[in-house]
């Protein structure tokens, strides 16, 4: 419900030092990586903060913009993406970011797909970061899933308008099995996803 999930707007206040927990969506070579970091309240009403990190290669912008139909130049411009240099993604400055942002954040530790970041999380684990690994299947997402709908319409999360973030919540479709698990799913969303995924992911280690 996109209408309940830009109530959830609210401007981030100074989260240097707090604790969160992270996800950590990295794409195929040419595609968007996405990075969430959830905290959890420390007071009474407040909500879970979500604050996210994008990166992509820093070719071709406006191409992949008219290809996707969304202005990357412009996000990019505005800092809400970070590039790589080149036309494919280059993981080690997103390691050296990653990195930086544990010197920021009390980064508890960072959920990750073995699956496409088994190398990544090799490196970051050495830089001091504890990773996690999480399946993609719906043992694993189906709870952090029903809790990010359930905070998003309680109006228990804020994100801070990012609007990277909130094109992709609008192109979420959930995955459902015979048991009503529910899962975000990559396959039959209507274009990129990887920051929800992120987020469900951080929001998982955070349940925990």
């Amino acid at each position: 419900d996109m209408d309940a999930w830009n109530r959830c707007g609210g401007t981030l206040p100074d989260l240097r030092g707090r604790k969160c927990y992270g996800g950590l969506d990295l794409s195929s070579t040419t595609d968007l990586c996405a990075l969430a970091l959830t905290f959890p309240p420390s007071m009474p009403n407040e909500p879970t903060w979500v604050l996210c990190f994008f990166w992509m290669p820093g070719e071709n912008l406006i191409k992949r913009g008219r290809r996707d139909r969304v202005p990357y130049d412009a996000w990019v411009r505005d800092g809400f993406i970070r590039t790589t240099p080149g036309n494919v993604i280059d993981y080690d400055v997103i390691e050296a970011e990653i990195t930086a942002l544990k010197d920021l954040y009390n980064i508890q530790e960072i959920a990750y797909d073995r699956w496409n970041a088994s190398q990544v999380s090799q490196h970051l684990q050495g830089a001091g970061i504890v990773m996690v690994q999480m399946g993609q299947g719906f043992a694993s997402l189906n709870a952090p899933s029903k809790e990010l709908l359930r905070l998003i319409l309680s109006g228990g999360i804020a994100h801070g308008d990012n609007p990277v973030l909130r094109w992709m919540a609008d192109n979420v479709t959930a995955e459902e099995d015979a048991a009503r698990n529910i899962k975000p799913s990559k396959a039959k969303s209507t274009q990129r996803i990887d920051g929800i995924v992120a987020t469900v992911m951080a929001i998982g280690r955070q349940m925990l």
